[in-house]
């Protein structure tokens, strides 16, 4: 199957599999969803789903998240890890946030970046997430599966997100990314993964990694 061939088939496949898409963080507005982007990094959902109200029931926004001090953000937020980095990131963001921009979480990705702590991909969630921006934010999932797929060489993150804006249409890039990333959760996960409940990587699936995987499972047995 040609690259051309392979982008439509994963399309269809992602929207008969997510016709509705979940949001993977809970948060109520463009701050909430900020700081639960941010603490999210080398951690998962689920647990910074369950430190996110503890932290939003003392502040859910910049005014009174400057009222704490970085010492206090650690200690709430401490079960997710990093949380020196990430605590300071939150308070720093917060002044910044009420020193130049009212309050308000700002539109545009290149000044999300110049905060504390907000990376390319944290920016592009934001904004796609929070304002409907097309944005194509590549985590480990996206990663791993375009290369799995064939749609990128993976050599890193950014490549890949290149590949992913020229293949697919803008119009899908902010479905699409939370799409492949259930998916990778669900059907392709790096660790235990079965091909057999794959029905993507299966269909189109980079040879050197099927003949990996077949290669691995027959020396299992």
């Amino acid at each position: 199957m040609t690259i051309k061939e392979k982008v439509p088939f994963v399309i269809t496949t992602l929207k008969e599999l997510y016709p509705t898409i979940p949001v993977p963080l809970d948060h109520k507005d463009p701050y909430t969803l900020l700081i639960a982007v941010l603490m999210s990094a080398q951690s998962t959902d689920v647990r910074v789903n369950k430190i996110t109200p503890l932290l939003f029931a003392k502040a859910d926004n910049p005014y009174d998240m400057i009222k704490l001090t970085v010492d206090e953000i650690r200690e709430i937020i401490k079960p997710i890890g990093l949380s020196p980095m990430k605590a300071k990131g939150i308070h720093g963001l917060s002044k910044m946030l009420v020193e130049n921009h009212n309050g308000i979480v700002p539109k545009e990705m290149e000044i999300l970046e110049t905060f504390p702590a907000v990376g390319h991909k944290t920016a592009g969630v934001v904004v796609s997430q929070a304002f409907g921006i097309p944005a194509f934010p590549v985590d480990t999932h996206i990663h791993r599966l375009l290369y799995r797929w064939g749609l990128t060489n993976g050599k890193n993150v950014v490549q890949t997100e290149k590949d992913a804006k020229r293949l697919f249409p803008k119009e899908l890039w902010n479905d699409l990314h939370l799409q492949i990333i259930w998916y990778g959760r669900d059907y392709s996960p790096a660790r235990g993964w079965n091909l057999e409940n794959d029905i993507i990587t299966k269909t189109i699936g980079r040879k050197t990694i099927l003949n990996d995987y077949y290669k691995s499972k027959k020396a299992r047995k």
